[in-house]
């Protein structure tokens, strides 16, 4: 596996929590992000309850205040919005820039895109997922269901120009025992999986040619 490599500015994680696996997440080309932090980790799901968007479109059952387990994560990336969305519909290409996807598989005839109403089948956080994209409005919002062993996950993006740029917000509700359990066995674990999921977004973003 490749040694993680620090980006200016970011934050370092080192995960001590499930799996072991945030701690040896990388991503390919100077973007991995390595957590050295403390004991905040089980306030980390209500700072992020606070910071949720209200301009987020939720489905009616995975409401934040109805979940389990919920993060909020957002970076601003020095690129246009229509680049971000790019990068994030090419489903098939998450595991060469994103350590935490892997065995994406896109049904249909989309040369591995995502686009209204896709499903796709892929691995995070160590789990088998069948996904499904809910909301698909180009450039802007993109928004998934996912299914897994004892949990049901509702996962979106939300794209704002800002500053000549795009804010980059993601938003996760997941339910269930084994939210719950993961949870219990990391409280801020997917927080900090997301924000080496930004991390990995804004490098391969901004060295787009």
């Amino acid at each position: 596996m490749k040694k993680p490599i620090p980006i200016p500015g970011s934050r370092r994680l080192r995960a001590p929590g499930f799996a072991a696996l945030l701690g040896a997440l990388s991503c390919a080309g100077p973007c991995a992000v390595v957590y050295a932090g403390p004991a905040q980790d089980g306030i980390q799901m209500a700072r992020d309850l606070a910071a949720r968007s209200p301009d987020v479109h939720w489905p009616a059952e995975f409401t934040p205040d109805v979940a389990d387990l919920f993060a909020h994560n957002d970076i601003d990336v020095a690129a246009s919005c229509e680049d971000v969305f790019a990068q994030l519909a090419d489903a098939a290409r998450w595991p060469s820039w994103y350590a935490n996807a892997e065995d994406v598989r896109v049904q249909g005839g989309r040369a591995g895109k995502l686009g209204p109403g896709s499903r796709f089948d892929w691995r995070t956080f160590g789990l088998p997922v069948r996904s499904r994209v809910h909301e698909y409005v180009e450039d802007e919002r993109i928004g998934w269901f996912g299914d897994a062993p004892d949990l049901r996950a509702y996962h979106t993006w939300l794209l704002t120009p800002r500053d000549g740029g795009c804010l980059v917000q993601s938003e996760e509700v997941v339910r269930g025992p084994g939210a719950l359990r993961l949870r219990d066995a990391d409280p801020a674990g997917m927080h900090k999986g997301h924000d080496v999921w930004n991390a990995a977004l804004k490098a391969a973003v901004e060295r787009r040619p």
